[in-house]
């Protein structure tokens, strides 16, 4: 028999397969609307949820670059803009940035470290749906007297400490809520994850044979374990000192507005890293497949993960350096930030290594990696400026902050988690997304992420403040140039929408592995079974093993063909009969 025969009898092998999974009970869409324990479908979950909201986000984002391309304040009321503020800063980070990644994580573990589930379904299950409670309060505090336009953006005391309407349940109340539920949610998630990667790890499947994004999701659930429930409690402190008359953070009553400070930044800055390390995850796992190279360094890749988890725990006063803080404190915690940067450096330099002649495929999710590396880099620069006191001091509170900052959410983490969704898109779905399509929405990106981000340095080195509705005329041009990139973000969405529907319900079927990647996650159908893999595997060599020749399992999982009762091929040199025998 030709070795093309046997490719056809594959092609079909898997044909048939997937056709089965199809018809298995519990596989069809309406799975997606009710209270799954399936990692899997709790991770689909996440995702579209997340996405739902990334549009609401824009579109908030939209209408606060309409009213900045004039210096005018003239197209919304200043208290209304001011909550559009706070609303689309809520909304990108905790109904889109981390349920995102969140999905990402629970699709993609359990199948990476061949377990069949996360360690607690139903705990997992609970997380996403106060997910929903979030956006509800979130929302809500938007349209609710009291809401998010007087509270701000970070409902800082002594304002967040005064109730302006006197009503007991106000805007500011039930925002604050929704950052309380949300920090519920991600402690259950955390949980789940620790307990899940450490525990129900494949025989074998010792810690440095974990691939990369797990390593990258252990480490940020780890920094949620130990830091949310600082901001957690903040929340609740917060909250009883607007409604039962405690003091907490009311310095006219003997309270301290800075130890609000000390509790949000003592996660909030962390949490820059439990958004980002899961990125590098990505980044980690995509360069070496379309390289066709092993991953350089991939244990000292994996150890800086847990570095940088460590360190993160170190760094939240430097948002406090106009807050009055003692300057032996200053110099400690700029030190203790530049150090991030090691660790960091050590992933950027195990990518350029990795990428150093490849064999480079250009398809859409590596562009989309390589783009999120890019930025990431000019982002890590401004990030050291911004570690130095001089620099932040003079820079506070000016858009020069919140380019910085949307380079790392936008151009790195929003970029690597469209990468990611290219990846694993035939794995999810069945279905090979549109390539074309796929590179004219990396391009859109790339361009109106530039464009709408980088002239915001410039804005700040020169005294333009964020928050701010109307400015001087000499801010105009960058401003205009400003809002342009952020239209041009807003249609960059369209394309991508219309790929991952259309090929969702009628792409080409993708086959258990089109990229011809390495990992337990490729090893199984696409969409995976229920149960993900019909044996647990036995793992017997390190992930990223391209041009080594090894097998990844002992047994490797592959659709089997004992499972079809009889197949019968036509070739052009004779008639192939495979049988259950």
């Amino acid at each position: 028999m030709k070795i093309d025969d046997f490719k056809k009898i594959n092609i079909e092998v898997e044909r048939l397969h997937y056709d089965r999974l199809e018809k298995e009970p519990g596989r069809d869409w309406k799975r997606y609307f009710t209270f799954s324990t399936d990692h899997k479908v709790i991770g689909i979950q996440y995702l579209v949820t997340a996405f739902f909201f990334f549009l609401v986000g824009g579109i908030f984002a939209m209408i606060i670059r309409a009213e900045l391309i004039t210096p005018a304040s003239d197209l919304v009321d200043r208290t209304v803009y001011n909550g559009m503020f706070t609303m689309h800063g809520t909304i990108m980070l905790f109904l889109w940035t981390f349920p995102s990644l969140v999905g990402l994580a629970n699709y993609l573990v359990p199948i990476q470290i061949g377990a069949e589930d996360m360690a607690f379904p139903r705990l997992n299950a609970a997380a996403f749906w106060l997910v929903p409670v979030v956006a509800i309060l979130t929302i809500a505090g938007f349209f609710v007297p009291g809401g998010s336009a007087q509270a701000g953006w970070w409902s800082y005391p002594p304002v967040s400490t005064q109730n302006p309407t006197g009503f007991l349940i106000n805007g500011q109340f039930l925002w604050i809520l929704a950052i309380f539920v949300s920090g519920i949610s991600s402690i259950m998630g955390a949980v789940n994850f620790v307990t899940t990667i450490f525990r129900m790890r494949a025989p074998g499947m010792t810690l440095f044979r974990m691939p990369i994004f797990v390593w990258t999701v252990l480490s940020a659930q780890i920094i949620q374990l130990f830091g949310l429930p600082a901001l957690t409690a903040g929340s609740v402190m917060l909250m009883c000192d607007l409604t039962v008359g405690t003091t907490f953070f009311d310095p006219a009553l003997g309270g301290d507005a800075v130890l609000f400070q000390h509790f949000f930044w003592f996660y909030s800055h962390p949490a820059v890293y439990v958004i980002i390390l899961p990125i590098f995850g990505i980044f980690s796992e995509i360069f070496p497949v379309y390289s066709r190279k092993p991953l350089f360094g991939y244990h000292v890749v994996a150890i800086s993960s847990i570095i940088i988890a460590a360190v993160s725990a170190l760094v939240w006063v430097h948002h406090m350096y106009a807050s009055g803080t003692a300057n032996w404190m200053r110099l400690v915690f700029m030190i203790s930030t530049m150090c991030v940067s090691v660790p960091t450096g050590i992933k950027v330099f195990a990518w350029l290594g990795t990428i150093w002649r490849g064999k480079l495929r250009f398809n859409t999710a590596m562009l989309f990696a390589l783009g999120g590396l890019v930025m990431f880099v000019f982002a890590g620069i401004t990030g050291i400026m911004l570690a130095a006191v001089p620099i932040d001091i003079h820079v506070n509170n000016t858009y020069f902050v919140v380019g910085h900052f949307h380079y790392v959410l936008y151009g790195t983490v929003t970029m690597g988690m469209f990468a990611a969704i290219y990846h694993w898109f035939p794995k999810m779905t069945g279905r090979m997304y549109n390539e074309g399509w796929g590179q004219i929405h990396f391009w859109l990106t790339f361009l109106g992420t530039n464009l709408n981000f980088f002239p915001m340095h410039s804005l700040g080195l020169h005294g333009m403040l964020r928050r701010v509705a109307s400015y001087a005329p000499e801010y105009m041009f960058s401003n205009v140039l400003a809002s342009l990139g952020g239209f041009l973000l807003g249609m960059s969405t369209l394309p991508f929408i219309f790929n991952i529907i259309i090929s969702w319900i009628d792409g080409e079927k993708a086959g258990n592995n089109p990229w011809r990647a390495i990992g337990l996650e490729w090893l199984v159908a696409s969409p995976p079974p229920i149960e993900n893999f019909d044996e647990i595997p036995i793992v017997i060599s390190e992930p990223y093993g391209y041009g080594k020749s090894e097998p990844l399992t002992l047994d490797r999982p592959f659709i089997e063909v004992e499972t079809i009762e009889k197949i019968t091929l036509a070739t052009t040199d004779n008639q192939v009969e495979i049988n259950n025998n």
